[in-house]
Formats: C-alpha cells, structure tokens, sequence
C-alpha cells in the first residue's frame, strides 16, 4: 500500500482550555440543554453544591465536561465541534472571543475576522487537520487527569451516569448501553475491579441507586481462559478486561489438525474497517484482507448494542510510545484495530461503537499536546493544589556499586523524617526497587538488612514482592494487598518490577534507586508511586535516586509532563493550615427550618385561552450587532439587528404539539385541540414561534401550563437548635487553611481586648481583606454585642447552613452565611460579604432570596454588603 505523508507543521492549541471556559462563561445556556436527570447527577457530584459531594474538583470538571460533550455537543467528533467553535455556529453561535497565550508557541488565537489577521487561519486550518487527521468512525476522546486523581472512579462515575441515561431514554443513539473497559496489563487490571467494588452511593443519588444494583452486570475477565457470558442484545453490561483477552491477532502459524478439530476459542476473521484506518492497519501487521485469529470474546461483543469503549491508562494501552498510539497517522496498534473493526461490525448490526474514552496520566508527547484532549488536569496542578504529596529529591554521585552506604543513607534520612509517624493511623512506607531478582536478593535485601538492625528496627518490617513464587508467598501478596491499613507492619518494601500503573498505595512515603532500570520511564512511574495524597495536611515525599536516573526523571517529566524536575521540588501549597480549636461553652441558636411541599392540582379548561402574543415584548430576544470602541468599550453608531440570521427550529404544527406533550402531561390531541381553539389558532402560533423560538419555551408551555394546572403549596416551618460549630470528629481540633495577613487569632494582642465579644473558635481564617475589614469594623461597632465569622466552615463543620436552589443548574446547593452577629438588643443578623461585581449575580441573588426567607421565619434579619462597603458599613 502506497503511503502518503504529509510534512506539515504542528501547532499545539489547548482547545480543552477554551472549551472549559465556554462551559463557565455559558453555563446556564450548557445546563439548559442538559436533561434533568443529568442536572441532579451533577449537582449530586458539584463539591461547590454539595459539601459531601465525594469528587474531586478535577474529577467533577472532567464529569461535566463528559456531559456537555454529550449533550450539549450532541456526541459528535472533536474535529466537528472545533470547526463550530471557531466558526461561532451551531451550539456555539454567538460564544464570546477568547484568547489564550501559550508561552511555548506565542501566540493568541483569536477568530480572524475580529482582528484582521488572515494568517490567523492558516493556523485554525493546521489545527484542524491535525484534529481531524485523528479521525475514525466513531468520537474519540481524551481525559488527562495525573496519577492519583482518580480515574477508575471518574470512570466508573461517567458509565453510570451513561447507563442511567440510557434507561430513562432508550431510544437516543448518544448513550452507551453497554461498556468494555481496557486495561493495558494484569496490574491495572486488578484496580479496576474498583468499578465493581465501588460504593455506588458516593456519586449515584440514592433513588437511582437500587435501579443500578438489579440491573448492572459486570463480567470481569481475569483469566485468559475465560469465556464471556453476556446475553445476546442485553443492556447495562460492564466487560473489564485486559487487551490481550479481545484483542484481534494475525495468524501467524497454520492450526493442526487437532486444533482445527477441538478448538473453539478462535477463529479466522477478516478485517472490514475502511480507510484512512486501513494504512494504519497494515503498519500493525494486519492488512484489509488479512485473516486474523478473532476470539470468543470478540464475537460476543458483537452482540451487544450501543457499546462505549473505556480504555485505562491509554498512553499503555495502546503501545509502548504514546506518540505512536494516540498521535501518529502512519503507525497503529492492534488494540486501535479491534476497537474500530468492534465499531465496523456494529455497525453492520445496525448498532455502534457510541465513543472511545481514553483516560491517561498526560496530554503531552514530549512538548506536543494531543490533539483530541478534551480534559486535562497536570501533575504540577495537583501537587499545587494539595491533591498529591510534595516531593523532596535527592541525587548520589557513583552510587550504583555502593548499595550498602545508598541504604544507610536514605533508610536514616527517612526514618527521621517520616518513619517513625503514623499517618493515619499507618505506618509510613518505603519502596526500593531492585534491578533484578538476584540484585534483590544478594545486593539490596542484605544492605536494608544491615541498615535497620543498626537503627534498631526489626528486620520483620521488610516486604518483598518479587513476583518469584519461590521468593513471593502468599501471605507476602496478602501482606502487599494490605499495606494501606493499621494493621500493617511492613515498611519497607523491596519491590522488582512492580512501580508501574495499578499499584496504589497512599501511605507509601518515599522510594529509593540507586540503579538504572532497563526502561527509562519506569524510573517516572516508580517515582510517581509515593505521591498519592493521604491525611488533610499536604505531606512530603522523599525520593532517592542516582543522578543517572535524576537525569532521567527529569527528561521523562519533560516528555510526558511538559515540566521538569525543578518544576515539581518547588511545587506545593504555600498556604499556611491552623488548627482551630472551639472555645467554650459551644455557641448554639434557634433557627426555623422551613419545609415545603408543592402539589399539582388538575384544573378544567372552560373557556378559549388568549396567548396575548402580539403584546409580548420581544426586544430581548433580538440580536443586535453593533461596532464598538476597542481602546474604551464604548459604542459607535446604532446597531443593526441581525435576527434573521439567527439559525431557528421551523416547527409544523405536528411538531409544536409534540415539543409541548414533552412539557405538559396532556395527550397531544388534547393539546392539539387546545390550540385550534385558541384565539389566535394553532397555525398562528406557529408562525410566532418560528420568528422567535423564545414564545414557545417562555410563553405559550407557561401560559397552557398555568391554565391546566394549579400549584398548592404546603409549608412547614421546623425550629431547630443549631450549632455554629459541630465537634470535630478526631484529634479535637479542624485543620484549616489560611492566607497570610487573613488570619485573627484569639489570643494575639491585637484581639485579646475581644475575646468576650467573639470568637468562638481559637481562629478565624478569612477568605477576603473586605471580609478581615467587616470583622475589624464590626468588633469596634458598640451596638453590637457578638460577633461570629462562619464563612470559614465549608464543608460539613457546621449546622448553620442556608439550602437554596442554584438558578442554573436547578440542584439544591448549600450556602454558608460569612457572619452572624447579635445586636445589644438581643436580635441577631446574618451577613455577607460579596465582590461588587458579583453582588447582581442571579446565583448570589438566589442565595440572598432564600436566606433572607429563613432569616424573616427564625426572627433574624439578612443584609448583603458590597465588598467597597467593608471597612465602613454599619449594620442597622
């Protein structure tokens, strides 16, 4: 087959970032296209709504945006949604202009029109082609969220949310019904029996949670002899499995005559997957026609409908260089073969391959960004944001025959440190990776031998797993499996070729190396092992290596984390964490809860309804497009109103009853009847609707609804006795964090003189200088008798919290007052501090509206104060 290479420039654009940003600046527009059932999954999962929420913030970003790219893209192809996005049509019609500067590229991306800068599109047309040159039959995507973040979790959080979708709407083509998960190896295999494992009720809301449990089917393929057991046509099946188990494989060897006779578990397949993936084929040995040995797992797939395809750890999967797998377009793989023949014959089925994600630690080959990363969440954010350990390395010149001095060394370098504190309630732990088996057992398990005996540490705390039966028992593999518990007593862990993917361990604290394993970027994953992120402190972990492999460390940083070794020891959280301790007696108040109850009640329609359409004010619906001032923002001229270019739904009269029955619980004939006797007529109303598609969505559903229905509202108001602080669960004190020059202690000079006016807690942490000015103002106010700052207690440490319905995505979300002071007349106030800019904010009004509801219901009163208004306000 003649190959036809291109020698083209490439271009390294984020478009993960912009579509992250489009999804914040138009959230409410994305939430509005998401069903409801999507919308209380999210908000479930939303940390910023729900203080329990179990994910992530990276996690949550990565859920939401697997959403909108379902939902609101409609599940097309990235290189689809880019030429939308750039070219500001279809969903992103009238998107805001947004430039990123990228240090490594230098430049802006901006659309060409707006700044008169032609060549900007040649750079759009490179960018575009080096998305679609990826291009298969089916969408494929990217999530990079870095080692420890969770992405068996995330996972398994997006396949059910897919099966949960799929359920309530059987018949939409952009939801999976069924799942296969690869794994690139036995290791990575094992933790992600974790899908399986997994408390469901951690992401799944519980009245969905007893559907899942009888309907969910995993079929987990952890023995290359094991069969695949689903039910031909069925739904809500998760196949986990590593590559080997499916994957198609060229022949290479004719079958005996007993094999021919007695074996069942192949058979010979030809490919029918079509270009560009042919060429590729052929570079991973199979060519169109070619016979390949297809397994019983394979052909049962093929009987499953509406499959996703999730691949773990993808830069593995799909080779041994990721440049090669998820980049090249003259090199392919056989894993890439199967998923897209998986697709092809699907398709013949009359079903499909609904989308491949790919999860990886990294979106970078070497420098290059790949192009169909839709999420991406970097080691040095992590470390940054506390969500992984520290790291502190050390580098040894001419160590590699001097095993015993590296031990001693390093052994008693950790040991004061870190060895001897519990974390936890768990022992520290310390990797160090062997060469070899005989380097083990001759060189290095001596020299730890020798090491803790002179520390006066039992040698019984060594582990060994060498994957030797003869070396490795049982109760060693026990013992390895159990390392992340109390009871464990092994600290010191040697360890032959097990630093890659799948071993996770979070009380691992520090590894060691002080010899050049036979892969480079072994010396990255071993090194990665010990930063998973343990207690509410960010901890330091300790890394001893060779120069030799510090050089490698770093180059493999670079390669596949774009930063280097420096880069990562100078990471971390520089924020400061305090404990905060309660000062007797706890403060309590009474506060009302208020509960409601909305009934729908049936109303009889006796009269021809009036829509009142010609007095409808439409002007908000129009688009204007009007020149403005770059240098001062200011307008030139009058606007033109380009309306009419605005693309718009033509709706048929058929049409418009079924878009209402979707809204309203009526039988469209009745519907139908309804709006032929209206005043206006049904053909009339069409015509409305189609010039303003916003008469059918805020008028006429409102108005029908209104007139069919009544709401009864039942209201219940509770009064409860509400803490201010709840009582720390352990160690008696929180651990907060806290900004320089934003933090009043109790009994520094500067409070002393207030101690019986507030605090009520040793510390104070503030999130604002306003909010630090208003405590300060507030504690000299002499018509003021208590101050408590309650801001501070986010996440579950109080009682005192308002619930309120987020306007945008329409899940109930917490809100946690700033303040609560008590006047000398004995009423009490709450208040809030917020930024000028945000003060109209509907989100932030909705909070105001449902605060002030429970503050009228308790006796109190509710005031919000502008951020200028800090320093000199008074509280009436």
């Amino acid at each position: 087959m003649a190959k036809n290479k291109k020698n083209t420039t490439a271009v390294d654009f984020p478009f993960y970032v912009y579509l992250q940003e489009f999804i914040r600046i138009e959230k409410k527009k994305v939430y509005k296209s998401f069903n409801p059932l999507s919308k209380k999954y999210l908000s479930y999962n939303n940390p910023k709504e729900n203080s329990s929420a179990f994910l992530r913030p990276p996690q949550f970003e990565a859920l939401e945006t697997y959403v909108f790219l379902k939902e609101f893209c409609g599940n097309r192809k990235l290189w689809v949604i880019f030429e939308e996005w750039y070219n500001k049509t279809g969903v992103f019609e009238g998107r805001q202009t947004i430039g990123i500067e990228q240090k490594t590229q230098q430049y802006t991306m901006f659309d060409p029109t707006e700044v008169g800068q032609e060549s900007t599109k040649e750079v759009y047309d490179k960018i575009f082609q080096q998305i679609k040159s990826m291009d298969q039959s089916y969408p494929n995507f990217i999530y990079s969220l870095t080692m420890g973040l969770g992405k068996t979790i995330l996972m398994a959080t997006c396949i059910f949310y897919e099966f949960l979708l799929a359920n309530k709407y059987p018949k939409d083509e952009r939801f999976c019904h069924n799942a296969l998960v690869f794994a690139p190896d036995t290791t990575v295999l094992d933790s992600l029996n974790e899908i399986q494992t997994f408390d469901k009720s951690k992401v799944v809301p519980s009245e969905y949670l007893n559907w899942l449990d009888a309907n969910l089917k995993f079929h987990y393929l952890d023995d290359t002899g094991t069969s695949l057991s689903t039910i031909d046509n069925s739904d809500f099946n998760i196949i986990i499995s590593n590559t080997q188990k499916i994957i198609l494989k060229r022949s290479h060897k004719a079958k005996s005559a007993v094999e021919t006779l007695f074996g069942t578990e192949t058979r010979n397949y030809t490919a029918i997957a079509k270009d560009p993936w042919a060429e590729l084929a052929e570079e991973a040995g199979i060519e169109d026609d070619a016979g390949l040995t297809a397994n019983q797992r394979f052909n049962k797939l093929l009987r499953l409908k509406q499959l996703g395809v999730y691949v773990d750890e993808a830069h593995h999967v799909f080779g041994t260089k990721l440049s090669d797998d998820l980049m090249s377009t003259t090199k392919s793989t056989s894993l890439r073969v199967t998923i897209n023949e998986l697709a092809a014959n699907l398709l013949r089925a009359k079903s499909r391959v609904v989308a491949c994600y790919n999860y990886t630690g990294t979106p970078y080959v070497g420098k290059r960004l790949l192009p169909e990363v839709v999420y991406s969440y970097g080691l040095k954010d992590a470390i940054d944001h506390s969500y992984l350990k520290k790291i502190n390395t050390f580098g040894y010149d001419n160590i590699r025959d001097k095993t015993q001095a590296f031990c001693k060394d390093a052994i008693s370098d950790f040991w004061g440190k870190i060895g001897q504190t519990r974390v936890e309630n768990m022992l520290p732990k310390m990797a160090f990776f062997a060469s070899s088996i005989d380097d083990l057992q001759n060189e290095l398990r001596p020299a730890v031998e020798n090491v803790l005996i002179s520390l006066g540490i039992p040698t019984s705390r060594i582990l060994v797993n060498t994957g030797d039966d003869s070396i490795t028992t049982n109760d060693d593999l026990r013992e390895f499996r159990n390392l992340d518990s109390p009871q464990s007593e092994k600290q010191f862990i040697l360890l032959v070729n097990k630093g890659k993917e799948g071993w996770n361990c979070r009380s691992l604290f520090s590894v060691a190396m002080h010899r050049e394993p036979k892969s480079k970027v072994f010396v990255l994953q071993a090194t990665m092992r010990c930063l998973r992120q343990i207690d509410i402190f960010q901890h330091t972990a300790l890394v001893y290596l060779s120069n030799e492999n510090i050089a490698i460390l770093d180059d493999e940083l670079k390669n596949n984390f774009n930063i280097t070794l420096d880069d990562m020891n100078n990471s971390g959280n520089d924020e400061n964490k305090v404990a905060v301790k309660i000062v007797p007696p706890p403060v309590s108040i009474k506060m009302k809860r208020i509960h409601k109850l909305f009934r729908e009640e049936k109303k009889v329609l006796d009269h021809q309804i009036d829509f009142e359409l010609d007095q409808v004010d439409t002007e908000a619906w129009k688009v204007v497009r009007t020149q403005v001032n770059i240098l001062n923002q200011e307008k030139i001229g009058h606007g033109q109103d380009i309306t009419e270019s605005v693309e718009k739904f033509e709706y048929t009269p058929l049409m418009l009853v079924a878009e209402i029955a979707r809204y309203i619980h009526k039988s469209p004939l009745v519907i139908k009847k309804i709006l032929v006797e209206s005043k206006e007529g049904i053909d009339t109303i069409c015509k409305y609707v189609n010039e303003f598609n916003q008469f059918l969505y805020d008028v006429i559903i409102p108005k029908l609804f209104t007139e069919l229905y009544k709401i009864i509202e039942y209201k219940d108001e509770e009064e409860l006795d509400v803490q201010l602080v709840k009582d720390p669960k352990e160690g008696g004190c929180y651990y907060l964090k806290y900004k320089d020059n934003l933090l009043a202690e109790r009994d520094n000079e500067k409070f002393a003189p207030y101690k019986n006016k507030s605090f009520n807690l040793s510390h104070y942490c503030f999130d604002s200088q306003p909010e630090y000015d208003l405590f300060w103002n507030l504690l000299n106010n002499k018509k003021i008798e208590k101050v408590w700052f309650t801001g501070m207690l986010t996440h579950g440490q109080t009682d005192f919290v308002i619930n309120y319905i987020d306007p945008v995505s329409g899940g109930v979300r917490s809100y946690y007052p700033d303040f609560l002071i008590q006047k000398s007349d004995g009423r009490y106030i709450i208040i809030e501090v917020k930024r000028d800019d945000k003060y109209d904010d509907e989100t932030v009004q909705a909070k105001k509206r449902y605060a002030e509801s429970i503050a009228v219901a308790s006796g109190m009163t509710y005031e919000m104060i502008k951020s200028s208004k800090a320093k000199t306000s008074y509280v009436n």
